[in-house]
């Protein structure tokens, strides 16, 4: 940040991929200077295509699809805290699978 905003008139582009809570701050910091900000988005992606469905984001008020239409997006107009909601969906799941593959692979 200290860095933006003592050289923001020469920064006229911040591309960030990362953890997405990282991103969102990324693009906080970045709005008021008016900082052109890319983020490379990392939802679920199952098939690909966009069929599914899993890979949906809102960008400017709009479903995209990550798979087909990203998974880089304007920063500041992804609504990180949808996709924040929707990555922390299947954390519960993510976690018994972990749980079970553990155990299964121990008893090996």
């Amino acid at each position: 940040k200290s860095i933006l905003e003592k050289r923001g008139d020469q920064i006229n582009r911040v591309i960030v991929i990362g953890p997405t809570i990282m991103m969102k701050i990324a693009a906080e910091i970045t709005r008021p200077l008016k900082i052109k900000t890319i983020a490379s988005l990392n939802p679920i992606m199952v098939d690909g295509t966009g069929m599914c469905g899993a890979c949906r984001v809102k960008v400017a008020g709009e479903i995209k699809f990550a798979c087909v239409h990203g998974p880089e997006f304007d920063a500041h107009e992804v609504d990180f805290d949808e996709l924040i909601n929707r990555l922390n969906m299947y954390k519960e799941l993510e976690y018994q699978a972990l749980e079970k593959y553990l155990g299964e692979k121990s008893e090996k």
